[in-house]
């Protein structure tokens, strides 16, 4: 009898299969003042609260994790990783984020050394069967420069890299050139953020956009 009620419970209740581990990775360096971290943090927050990014994490039991990121060795696991289980984890880990507080006061801006740290954290969620890395920012590398060879790694170990640009308003676009150039990996895309202001509206278009189920 305590077997088939132990099938029966097994049948009811499957196994839950987490399809996606994103990394959210965010710039802090000197770049980024006071208020452009309000509007990372809250634009973040906005982005994960969106009813149809919150459905798609929790139809996907995505994990999620948010890095800080600055010069070398500036670079902090702000949220740990949490599985998206249900619409009242995706509310509480959109709360945390709007209220983390910042790890680095700003300094240099070491994107290669940002993708290792991230690349470290994923044997922690390793029954994902997809581990993307985002990484947001606004200055290409100018410190550490690691971010070839860090690209190399996430491509060897089979994660993909995607990018938000954020650019001044205007047509140059040179950030976003360096993130598709050097940063993103094969079959990784970059979006472009018309200033902080643009920010969390690009990353909801972003998340949606990497949290669709192929076709076919």
């Amino acid at each position: 009898m305590l077997r088939v009620l132990t099938l029966a419970c097994l049948i009811t209740h499957p196994a839950l299969s987490c399809e996606t581990a994103l990394i959210l990775s965010i710039d802090v360096s000197g770049s980024i003042d006071a208020g452009d971290y309000r509007l990372q943090a809250d634009g973040l927050a906005a982005a994960l609260s969106d009813p149809a990014v919150a459905d798609a994490l929790v139809e996907g039991q995505v994990a999620l994790a948010v890095v800080q990121w600055s010069g070398p060795d500036q670079q902090a696991l702000s949220l740990p990783w949490q599985r998206m289980l249900t619409p009242d984890a995706v509310a509480r880990f959109a709360d945390r984020a709007r209220t983390m507080p910042r790890a680095f006061s700003g300094s240099d801006t070491a994107v290669g050394q940002a993708i290792r740290f991230a690349l470290a954290q994923v044997p922690a969620v390793s029954d994902c069967a997809r581990h993307v890395i985002d990484i947001s920012g606004d200055g290409q590398e100018n410190a550490g420069f690691t971010d070839a060879l860090a690209r190399r790694e996430a491509v060897a170990a089979g994660l993909t890299i995607n990018a938000i640009a954020i650019e001044e308003p205007g047509p140059a676009a040179p950030i976003t050139s360096y993130y598709r150039r050097w940063i993103i990996t094969p079959g990784g895309f970059v979006v472009t953020a018309r200033g902080l202001q643009d920010y969390a509206e690009t990353l909801r278009l972003k998340l949606l956009r990497e949290l669709a189920k192929p076709i076919g």
